[in-house]
């Protein structure tokens, strides 16, 4: 089985050349969200590494099991990868389905905390920028939903601190 620093290293790999929406390097986002998961063990950590791989590189899940990536890691990659059709309604359907693993909500909720952050978004088009928080404010009342509330602080203080008013109603 793979540690977590060589899950570090595949997805380094694995994302070599991708650039997120504002220029920087991909893979600063996928340990941003693993760095959020940290709290919860190594497996977690791995699964945010890994969180986007199979859909946004030529790696599978079988390669993933192939390479030593711990079987539970895999099957909350792959229950975070979104399907072919990239519809609203498909996101809105694939988060409820994220919603009903714990562990894939954790994942998610890191994602969603980290693609939120007010730093990332000052870099999009006012019009993408209002689209996307929208978007990632409805997949949080799902999220959030389903997750233990003291988990998702957790997440939110390592990965986007300035949601936790929102999710304490505060």
């Amino acid at each position: 089985m793979m540690t977590l620093a060589e899950v570090d290293a595949l997805a380094d790999r694995a994302h070599a050349g991708q650039v997120d929406k504002i220029g920087v390097p991909y893979v600063e986002h996928v340990r941003a969200v693993a760095a959020g998961l940290a709290p919860f063990g190594p497996e977690l950590a791995m699964a945010g590494l890994l969180h986007d791989v199979v859909e946004d590189t030529a790696w599978t899940a079988e390669d993933l099991r192939a390479a030593g990536v711990p079987d539970r890691v895999v099957r909350i990659v792959e229950a975070v990868t979104n399907e072919p059709d990239g519809s609203p309604t498909a996101y809105e359907e694939k988060i409820r389905r994220v919603a009903r693993d714990p562990d894939a909500a954790l994942v998610k909720i890191a994602d969603n905390a980290h693609n939120s952050r007010a730093d990332r978004a000052a870099g999009l088009p006012p019009e993408q920028r209002e689209r996307l928080a929208a978007k990632y404010r409805a997949a949080r009342r799902v999220l959030w939903a389903a997750a233990d509330p003291a988990r998702v602080a957790t997440v939110l203080r390592i990965v986007n601190p300035d949601l936790l008013p929102e999710l304490t109603g505060a």
